[in-house]
């Protein structure tokens, strides 16, 4: 009898998490790379590659972070550098706010980790099909100083995300 519940549970288990994985019907690119240590380092892009077919289709893209306690900023500033099939390049630099007026984390996570979906482009149309890469560097710098700051701590995980807009 015992045997009979633990493979019900198991067979429930296995359909939750199936349903809760399909119910993304917005993504078309979802990925992530761990920091080691999660210490950023200025000159380690983060590289995603990812294939593009549909060229009519409007998209959103996001970089996603995930950050900890250690992260001392109120803020990010980002440099990518997108690669084209046809061997055209975009680059820009960006910031997000990383924390509210009071200095609590924004972004979502009841632990010590808060991911946040930070907008990279809103409603673009892909030019070409065939490969992009996209590489996402930290460029962050100390209030006066000059030269970046060599390793970024707080920073777990970064991501890059495409959707579909519905």
């Amino acid at each position: 009898m015992l045997k009979r519940i633990n493979n019900h549970k198991l067979v429930y288990t296995f359909f939750i998490l199936f349903v809760l994985v399909s119910c993304d019907s917005k993504r078309v690119f979802d990925n992530y790379t761990a920091i080691d240590n999660g210490l950023w380092e200025i000159n380690a892009p983060v590289t995603f590659q990812f294939p593009i077919q549909d060229t009519l289709a409007q998209r959103n893209l996001f970089i996603n972070i995930r950050n900890n306690n250690n992260y001392q900023y109120s803020n990010l500033f980002l440099i990518t550098k997108m690669s084209f099939p046809d061997g055209n390049q975009l680059t820009d630099t960006l910031e997000y706010d990383m924390t509210d007026k009071r200095g609590r984390f924004l972004g979502t996570g009841f632990s010590e980790i808060k991911e946040n979906k930070l907008f990279y482009k809103e409603q673009i149309q892909f030019p070409t099909s065939g490969d992009y890469q996209i590489q996402i560097f930290q460029a962050m710098r100390k209030n006066g100083e000059v030269n970046g700051i060599e390793q970024l701590q707080g920073i777990t995980d970064v991501g890059f995300r495409i959707e579909k807009i519905e």
